[in-house]
This record gives structure tokens, C-alpha cells and sequence, in this order.
């Protein structure tokens, strides 16, 4: 009777929850607009400090809903930039701009600008050009800053032009567009030698646009792209509350500070001055109007707070307990059922009571067999009893074992920021089903190790192939900061960085689940003859470190929180399956990211990379990664390891060894002959320019990763363009180059015409 009582008290609180978490769906998109204001425009929810109408928003905030159109349409202000979306978690509003278009009669260019708080978002826009020998640029103007990017897209006949959906450079052309930018005019270069392309390519397209939306095909350099679109992109901005300029000065003026009411945090603007107000853990809803942000009630999403007994909501989290008359762990499994009618010390005596009955029974039945036989019997019976015991006894150990793991480790953080939609993105996988994945860790599914541990190619339950970071130990320090670690790498979304899939976090040194990359790592190719890609042209070389680069510049510039790699190395830098460059094993290797100012007493990394500042001032800064990228620039055009074996046989440090050749003017003598035989030593004498700017022994003398990137792009962009069309080229891109300071122009484009210039 008990057990049927559970049971319906189980099913009974299922359906409760579900019809719950209905009801909270509903609920989510509920609008959290200023009371007595339009909750929305058409399709557009607006939230506050956004609001239609007088008293509805915060100062600069102001929407125009237009009725003109069915459905009607929210603009900002009184101007004529659509908005799409606004998003109160991530900040950001996503509007409708029109794109530059040039179809050989009239080039049209776009003018864009938005007023404060709105800024351009860096990390999610990209300065995108589409068509077939076309040069445009994009260029702004924010207080007394000038700044220009350009883009070059170069294909002479229409087999040539890319397939996609990436941007190579062959029919599409991709860039960054700077921070705290909030004016921008896009135009082409109409002295930029077209050649005989109208045929394939009628229309060419320059836009700013949301990286997501735009995916390149050929269908994309026809007219109809234009039209299809309305000659019109979707783009991002970032908002904030731009004055005060921080959290501690908002914080120190209460009357306007705009984090209204209880249960919300401040978090300091990523793009320009100014901060954003968040609900914290355990809360949702609008941080920006009193009383916005409410407790969320995780008995109703079960699916994100696991409860198998009574779930009890409070502030800020919940409690779960077995059902009366059952015992257990109700977050992990379900309870056990025991008879409620006897006390804890009364169903101690009944079992000690079973057990001896037991044996008493063998016993007895024992005297009516032969003594022996009898004898034998009882001793593997009183085993076979022993031995339950002793077995559930360890499985209920080790699923305490499992729980304080999982709570140590931050799991329930973890659940709270995916509630809040700070993390959407990332798995939290069981210790079962990552041993089913790697069938129980076995050492054929080793893909990769060293002094941090194990990789392991597994298989999910989906079928999905995935590599399992499997770690040697972690730092006792540094678990309360997992789950931050895991948080912050959930947002990043970078095409040349290895995806973060989930986590476990049930064992004592959490586990980490990533996409996997099929074709090993750079340092494979690079240094292992049997390797099926082992011969690398020198035009994938060079697309390889552009790649690998522009990650390195996403993790110190684009994300919320800044991020020092710590190993950058071939090793880490895996290769897909059309050889495109994936960064790995970054962050997670160290689970704090260290900042700039921060002494750290252990320097780690790996020999022949390590940034010899480091090693002496004990501070890790970004400048330390591009110490450590030039040295995989010298693998590249020497064919050389870190550190490597001279005729002879003595180790030598390959950037020390490339430093004094240089010093020599000796560099033809450890380039790698093929590479010069396919590219010329003017091109790899540009290559190594770049890596002995990365190599300087101070680190404020090494370029930033940002132009690093950059500068790679142009060679590789100069390096596809064939040598007759750079000769019938030179004048017009010398003229191109004269309307423009060197001191102002900073773009890829710039440098190509820098080099095709010949100066």
C-alpha cells in the first residue's frame, strides 16, 4: 500500500509540473513594458527602459511604432532604422539597414548612423562585400577617431568564384568592424579594375550585417540578392545605460541609478562607456523596472531542476526532498520506498532480523542434506547475501559521492544560468553516458594526451561524435570559478574556435565535452610524414595562421571577458576536414583566466613557445599569446618544430635560431625550400616579418593579435590576385592609395594596396 501511495503521489506531482511548466512558458514572453505603456509594435516586444509614448521609456530609449504597414513596424525614434529585436538579457537590439549596391550604372552608398546608447556590435556584426573584383570600404567617424576597413573580393572568371558558405576572398570578402562605432558610410571603389566579370557577377553588395544571417553561395552575385532583401540587412547593436560610465559610479548615485529594485546585479558595458543591469541567480524578468526581477519557481521547469520527490520552491532556489515514507537522493534518482509504520532503529532491527532468519534457514536445511553438501551451500548462500549487501551498499555511496561532486563542482549554477538563458548552449552530460560514449574510457577511443591528461573520441547517444576532455587532476583553487569558466566559454561563438559541447560534473575533476575535429592538428600535418594531409601548399599555410589568428584576436578582443589563451602551439590548433584552423584547448586548461596585472607563480606551456617576459615578470598577458603564435609562423615557413634538431643532432630553439639568422641576414637558410619555390622569398620574407615583430622580447613591442590577423589577410588576399592583373593593377591602386594618410587607413585593404604599390 506504501508503494502504490509513492507511486501516485509521483504521478500525481509529475502532471502538477507539467501543467506548471506550460503555464511558465507562456509566461516567458509575457511583455515587461512600463506599466500603462504598449507592450509591443507588431511583432516586436518592447521591453522598458524601451517604451512607445510619453513616460514609457528612459531617456534615449524612445520607439516609434509605425501603423502604416500591416503588420505595424518599430523604428527608433523618430528615424527610419527598423528594429527586428530587442533583447534585455543579451543587451542588444537587432535593426534593418540598408546595404551599399553597385550595379555598373549608379553605385548607390549606404550612410548609416545611430545616436548614443546604441553602438555597432563588434562581436556579432562583420563588414561583408559580394562580388567579383570589387574593393569597398567602410568607414566612420566616432568623436575625433577616424578609422577605415576594407575589403577586396577578387575572382576573374566565374569557375573561380567560391562555392562557399565561407567568405574566402574568391566572390565574397569578410572583416571586423571596430568597437564603440556608431556612424559608418559604405562605399566601392569605382577606379578598382573590374575586367570582363558583368556576365557572372552583374551587381556588386557592401553591407554590415549580423555574422549569423549571411551564409555566401553564387546565387548570392545576382541582382535578385538585392531585391530579395530589399536591399536591406539585418544588423546588431549594443545598448547599455551610458552614464554613468560604470557600475561603481551608478552604484554611488541611488536616485538614478538604473537597476531598479531588489534581486538585480550591474555588469560593466563590453562596447563603450556605461553598464547593463542583469536579475541575479534564481531570478527573471526586467532588471529595469521596480520589482522586476522575480524569483524564479524551478518546481515548474523540471527539465532544467531535476526533482524526483517534493520540490519546495524558496527565494533565489529550491529545496527537494523524498516523498514521506522514502529515502534517497530526489535530485538524482528516484527514492526508495520504505514502510512508514516503523521507525529508522525499528527497520535496522528488521533487517539485522532478516538476515540471521536467513542464515538460520540455511542452517536448518543444511541438517537434512549431507554435512558437506549442506555446509558448502550455506557458506555460498551466506556469501551470495553478503556480497547484495556490500554492493548497495557501494552504489549508495557512490551516488552521494556523485551528488557532492556535482554541487562542488557548481552543477546547480550551472542550471540556473541556463534557466536564465546566460547559457543556452551547452549539455550537462552524466558519468554513465560519457563511459557508454567511449565504451567506459577504453584506450582505443585515446585521440590525444600529455601532462593535463586524456582526449577521448566518443559517440554519443545521439550518434553525435564528440572528443572528452578527461583531466589528470585541477587545481583545488580553482573549482568555485568551473562553472564561470564553463559559462563564459558557452558564449563564445567563433567559426575557427572548437565549440564547447557540455560538461560533466559528477566526478571529482569534471569532465569536458567538445566538438570533435577530424583531421588532427596542425602539428600533425606539419611535422608527420604518414599524416594524409602532410604536404601543405603554401596558400593553405597562410589561410591556416589568418584563422587561427583571427580566434587568437576573438578570445582577447571580442568576448565578454577578455581571455589569454596560455599554450598557443600547432598542437592546439586542430584542422577540419577542408584543412579550415579549429583553436583549441583554451580556457579550459586553465580554468581562471589570468588577468594582466595578476602575478602567477607557476608559468605554464609548453617548451620553444613560452614568452620569455613571462617567465620573468610572472605575468600573462595577451601579448603572451603572440609570442608563442610567431613561433607557429616559423613552423609554417621552416618546416621546423619549437624545438628541433640541427645537422648536428644538437636541440636548438627554433625562434632563438631564427632570431640570429635574421640578425645574419641568414633567413634563407632555415626557410623551407618548397615553401619559397611556391611563393617567392619576398612573400615569406613578409611572413617572417610578422613573426620577428611577434618574437620582440618586450611584449608592448609585439603587435596585437587584431593586427596580426589583419596583416596575414593582405598576404593572403595579395597572393591570390595573379602576377598580369597586380601589373595592370599597380596604377590605379597607387591612386586608390593616395586619396588616403597612411596614418589613417588601417585596413586589410590598405595593406594590399601598400604592397601592390611596391612600396
Amino acid at each position: 500500500m506504501v508503494a502504490k501511495r509513492v507511486l501516485l503521489f509521483q504521478i500525481a506531482a509529475t502532471l502538477l509540473l507539467a501543467s506548471a511548466v506550460a503555464a511558465a512558458d507562456s509566461n516567458a514572453t509575457a511583455p515587461m513594458s512600463k506599466p500603462g505603456c504598449p507592450n509591443k509594435c507588431g511583432e516586436v516586444d518592447i521591453p522598458y527602459p524601451f517604451g512607445i509614448g510619453t513616460d514609457c521609456f528612459m531617456q534615449g530609449y524612445d520607439i516609434t511604432c509605425s501603423n502604416t504597414t500591416d503588420p505595424p513596424k518599430a523604428f527608433i525614434s523618430a528615424g527610419n532604422i527598423e528594429i527586428l529585436r530587442i533583447s534585455l538579457v543579451d543587451h542588444e537590439l537587432t535593426v534593418r539597414i540598408y546595404m551599399a549596391k553597385w550595379c555598373y550604372d549608379h553605385p548607390f552608398h549606404a550612410n548609416t548612423s545611430v545616436d548614443y546608447p546604441y553602438l555597432f556590435s563588434a562581436t556579432r556584426n562583420k563588414f561583408t562585400v559580394v562580388g567579383c573584383s570589387t574593393l569597398a570600404y567602410i568607414g566612420g567617424n566616432h568623436d575625433t577617431h577616424s578609422y577605415t576597413s576594407g575589403c577586396i573580393s577578387i575572382c576573374h572568371e566565374e569557375s573561380s568564384v567560391s562555392e562557399g558558405p565561407s567568405c574566402d576572398g574568391l566572390g565574397c570578402c569578410q572583416t571586423s568592424i571596430p568597437t564603440e562605432l556608431n556612424v559608418f558610410n559604405t562605399y566601392f571603389d569605382v577606379n578598382f579594375d573590374k575586367g570582363n566579370v558583368q556576365s557572372f557577377s552583374p551587381c556588386n553588395y557592401a553591407f554590415l550585417a549580423d555574422q549569423d544571417w549571411f551564409q555566401f553561395d553564387k546565387s548570392k552575385l545576382s541582382e535578385d540578392f538585392g531585391i530579395q532583401n530589399n536591399d536591406r540587412s539585418p544588423a546588431v547593436l549594443d545598448w547599455a545605460i551610458r552614464s554613468p560610465s560604470s557600475c561603481p559610479d551608478a552604484e554611488a548615485h541611488p536616485e538614478t541609478y538604473a537597476c531598479r529594485g531588489g534581486n538585480t546585479t550591474c555588469l560593466n558595458s563590453t562596447n563603450g562607456d556605461g553598464y547593463r543591469c542583469m536579475c541575479t541567480e534564481g531570478y527573471t524578468g526586467n532588471p529595469y523596472l521596480v520589482g522586476g526581477c522575480q524569483d524564479i519557481d524551478e518546481c515548474q521547469l523540471p527539465q532544467l531542476y531535476p526533482c524526483y520527490g517534493v520540490c519546495t520552491n524558496k527565494p533565489g532556489g529550491y529545496d527537494c526532498t523524498c516523498p514521506p515514507g522514502t529515502l534517497g537522493n530526489a535530485t538524482e534518482y528516484n527514492c526508495t520506498v520504505i514502510p512508514s509504520k516503523f521507525p529508522v532503529v525499528a527497520r535496522l532491527a528488521v533487517g539485522f532480523s532478516t538476515l540471521f532468519a536467513a542464515v538460520a534457514l540455511m542452517l536448518i536445511l543444511a541438517t537434512h542434506m549431507t554435512v558437506r553438501a549442506g555446509i558448502s551451500a550455506t557458506i555460498v548462500a551466506f556469501g551470495a547475501l553478503i556480497s547484495c549487501v556490500i554492493i548497495r551498499i557501494q552504489k549508495s555511496k557512490h551516488k552521494r559521492e556523485r551528488e557532492n561532486f556535482f554541487r562542488k563542482n557548481g552543477g546547480f549554477k550551472l542550471y540556473d544560468e541556463i534557466l536564465s538563458k546566460r547559457v543556452d548552449t551547452v549539455q550537462v552530460f552524466t558519468e554513465e553516458e560519457l563511459q557508454r560514449a567511449t565504451d567506459n574510457f577504453d584506450d582505443k577511443r585515446i585521440i590525444g594526451c600529455g601532462g593535463f591528461g586524456m582526449v577521448y573520441r566518443g559517440i554519443l547517444d545521439d550518434h553525435r561524435v564528440v572528443a572528452i576532455k578527461k583531466s589528470k587532476k585541477v587545481d583545488e583553487r580553482q573549482k568555485d570559478e568551473f562553472v564561470n569558466e564553463i559559462i563564459l566559454l558557452s558564449q563564445i561563438n567563433h567559426r575557427h574556435i572548437v565549440r564547447l559541447l557540455g560538461c560533466c560534473l559528477e566526478l571529482d575533476v569534471p569532465m569536458l565535452v567538445y566538438e570533435y575535429i577530424s583531421n588532427g592538428s596542425l602539428f600533425d600535418v606539419l611535422h608527420r610524414p604518414d599524416h594524409s594531409a602532410s604536404r601543405l601548399p603554401l596558400q593553405a599555410r597562410l589561410t591556416i595562421a589568418e584563422q587561427a589568428a583571427e580566434a587568437l584576436a576573438y578570445l582577447h578582443s571580442a568576448t565578454t571577458r577578455p581571455i589569454t589563451h596560455g599554450d598557443v602551439k600547432s598542437q592546439n590548433i586542430l584542422l577540419g576536414t577542408d584543412l579550415s584552423a579549429k583553436v583549441s584547448d583554451f580556457g579550459a586548461s586553465h580554468l581562471v583566466p589570468v588577468a594582466e596585472d595578476e602575478f602567477i607563480m607557476f608559468v605554464q606551456g609548453t617548451l620553444g613557445y613560452l614568452d620569455p617576459e613571462c617567465m620573468q615578470t610572472h605575468r600573462l598577458t595577451d601579448r603572451s599569446d603572440v609570442y608563442s603564435f610567431g613561433v607557429v609562423l616559423l613552423e609554417l615557413i621552416t618546416g621546423k618544430k619549437a624545438i628541433y634538431a640541427d645537422a648536428a643532432g644538437e636541440k636548438r630553439s627554433l625562434a632563438t635560431s631564427f632570431l640570429v639568422m635574421v640578425k645574419e641576414q641568414r633567413l634563407r637558410d632555415i626557410l623551407d625550400d618548397k615553401m619559397v619555390e611556391e611563393g617567392g622569398e619576398q612573400l615569406l620574407g613578409e611572413v617572417a616579418a610578422i613573426a620577428k615583430e611577434c618574437l620582440s622580447v618586450k611584449g608592448d613591442e609585439r603587435p596585437s593579435m587584431k593586427e596580426v590577423a589583419e596583416r596575414l589577410h593582405s598576404l593572403r588576399r595579395f597572393r591570390l590576385q595573379p602576377k598580369e592583373e597586380h601589373d595592370r593593377g599597380e596604377i590605379e591602386m597607387v591612386k586608390v592609395e593616395e586619396t588616403r594618410s597612411e596614418t589613417e587607413t588601417t585596413s586589410s585593404a590598405y595593406h594590399i594596396l601598400h604592397m601592390a604599390a611596391g612600396r
